[in-house]
Order: C-alpha cells, then structure tokens, then sequence
C-alpha cells in the first residue's frame, strides 16, 4: 500500500518531498528558532486528557481536530509505541547547615548502591561529604563534582527510599510551568500507562491517552506496545552550538523488549503501518533499527540526534506534543515531515490558538513518504 492512498481523499495529490538537506552541517540553530506568545505556554493541562486539541498534519492539509478524535485517523492493522517510562519525584528542596536553600534533582541511580547522579541549585561552595537532612531518616550527601553535575549517596534509614521520594519528593516539572496544580500534577504529569520508575521528565505526547480512549482504539483494531526510555534532565537544556553538527546529544537510558520487537516487526510484514507516541519512543526504534528496517531487541543508552537529510527505518507516523525553540525535539519533528512543514503548521497552531509544550496540544503528523 503507498503512502497516498493511506491520505484522505481531500489530501491526496503530488507528495511533497521532505525538505532534507544534503549534508547536516548545513543546518544550524537559529534556523530553528520561532516566536510563541507566552500565553501559548500551557501552564495546566486540559480538563480531560483526550479533551486537547490534536493537529493533524498532512503533507497537503492539516485539520483542527480534538485528541478524542484520534480513532478516525488511523486504520485496523496499525500500531502504536508507547513509552511506559514513570517520572519519578526526583526534585529535592532541603536547607543547607548554613541555612541556605538547596533543590536537588536526583537524576538516575548509579552502579554503587544508594549513589545517584544528581544536579543541584544553591550548591556554590558545598564540600564533598557535606550531608543534607531532607528529612528525619532522609538525608543527601554530596560526593564529587562532576563535569555532568554531583555523585551523591542518597539514604533512608526510616523506610525504603522508594517510599521515602514518594513522601518527601515532587515531581519535577519544566521550568516553564509556573502557575500549575501542586493537587492535580502528580496524577496528571504521569501517563496513564506509565509504569517503569526512572523518568525526570513525562513523555508528553503520551499524556492526552485515557483508558476509554486505549479500548476504542483496541477495538477499532489497533494495538498498542510499549518501549522504555527513561526521560533525562537533557530533554530541558538549551543547544548551545550554532553549527549543529557540533551539539553533543544526552543520553537515555532505553529499553526494547523481544516481544515489542517482533510485534513492531510483524506490524511492517503485513503493511501496517506503526505510529510512535512521542519522540521519545522514536528515538527507541530508531536506536535499535537494522538497516533493513527491522527492529531487534536493544537495552542501553542512546544518544541519537536526528537531523533533517535523517533516514527514517521504522516509523510511519508521530504523535507529539508542541516543542520549545530551538530544541533538539524540535529538530527531529523537521527532520520527521520537513523544515517548511513544521514551520507551515507551527505558524498554524500559533494563529489558532494550540497550546504549547508540556501541558499542551498534541500533534499528529504523516510524512507523506514511504519509509
């Protein structure tokens, strides 16, 4: 089946060709720079998960559509990929014996038991072996500075550390989420099939699915898998390189199962078509692709960095959030339907009022190619 005759018919004409450039050094930041009114920034989410609106991009048309609505664009043999990765709450705030204040982000465990590797604020002058009471039986003691931020020992000698992050941790949300709901946030910056602890971020684009909408969509016959990537504090940090093939992409702790990748690639045998939510589980598959276009078992870490003239193997479509300026994500959606798509329905979503970011809208995005 091509790619056309998967469009609805009103979309369906001359495919336009992803906007690639011929060598990725061609591309630099500012060409992925854009201007978004901060009242664009949703600060809470939606009333209800599936009740976001939903942008459904086509390589001819887009439509204004509502995430409920989900179920119409897609068909009986596709798949989708989700990332079951569960943020953890990882954001400390204590004091210092000085009796300054200090945030810690505890950031993934490490291979001595009770060390994690961790960012902190307030932490000028802190001297390693300095212990921070975050509270009673809760403590924090700075090890060494690292060149990626501080190796700590972290223990709990009330109750296991997993209960005591759970009664004294929050959930650490984006900068630029000042005005959310303390109440509501646990609950809603979790997936609803969120599952395996390690995240410091939520993979967004999973954040509009309700179990209603999961059992429409299994009866409409669409299955689901998932994969795992546990979300890093990177996801948040600015590119600092204009010349974009300098950027040094963060790593991600990631995970394929052998029984996620023999459906994935028993999906592509039959030609159904397989849908990543979010790009975090793009960033998986395409880890673990073959040149083939198979996907085989993987568990490690990736640091793939996904540029326009980017080769997609295994994808046929993405559902994902709005992505800030100049943002490695937002340089994989380019990459994913073409730099003059994305700013086509970037300029789109801005004028009609979308939502952006974390809490925001979702987008659903075809690439008009075959893979």
């Amino acid at each position: 089946m091509t790619a056309t005759a998967l469009l609805p018919k009103n979309c369906r004409g001359i495919l336009l060709a992803n906007a690639f450039s011929p060598s990725s050094t061609a591309w630099r930041l500012s060409h992925f720079d854009y201007h978004l009114p901060p009242e664009r920034i949703a600060q809470r989410p939606a009333s209800r998960r599936d009740r976001s609106r939903l942008l459904v991009s086509l390589p001819h048309c887009r439509h204004d559509q509502v995430f409920a609505r989900l179920p119409e664009w897609l068909q009986p043999g596709d798949l989708l990929v989700m990332n079951d990765t569960r943020v953890i709450p990882a954001r400390l705030l204590a004091h210092k014996p000085s009796g300054g204040r200090i945030e810690i982000l505890l950031l993934q465990p490490l291979a001595n038991p009770g060390e994690w590797l961790a960012m902190a604020t307030g932490s000028k002058r802190l001297q390693p072996g300095l212990p921070i009471t975050i509270a009673p039986g809760f403590s924090v003691t700075f090890l060494q500075r690292q060149s990626n931020g501080f190796r700590v020992r972290v223990e709990s000698t009330s109750e296991p550390l997993s209960q005591a992050l759970q009664r004294h941790g929050q959930l650490p949300l984006p900068p630029y989420i000042t005005d959310s709901d303390r109440e509501q946030d646990p609950h809603r910056y979790q997936t609803v099939y969120a599952d395996k602890p390690g995240a410091v971020a939520a993979p967004t684009a999973g954040l509009h699915f309700t179990p209603s909408l999961l059992a429409r969509l299994r009866a409409q016959g669409i299955q689901t898998t998932t994969v795992t990537l546990h979300v890093g504090p990177g996801t948040f940090q600015p590119v600092r390189e204009e010349e974009l093939h300098r950027h040094v992409m963060h790593r991600e702790r990631a995970i394929l199962t052998p029984q996620a990748a023999r459906l994935i690639n028993d999906t592509h045998a039959r030609r159904g078509r397989v849908i990543a939510v979010g790009t975090t589980s793009l960033r998986v598959l395409e880890s673990a692709a073959l040149p083939s276009g198979r996907v085989k078992p993987w568990n490690g870490e990736t640091g793939l960095f996904i540029l326009p003239g980017y080769r997609f193997r295994t994808v046929d479509g993405l559902i994902t959030n709005f992505h800030l300026p100049r943002s490695t994500l937002l340089m994989l959606v380019a990459a994913f339907i073409g730099k003059r798509r994305l700013d086509r329905d970037y300029a789109h979503a801005i004028q009609r009022g979308y939502r952006f970011y974390s809490y925001g809208d979702a987008m659903l995005l075809f690439p008009g190619r075959e893979r």
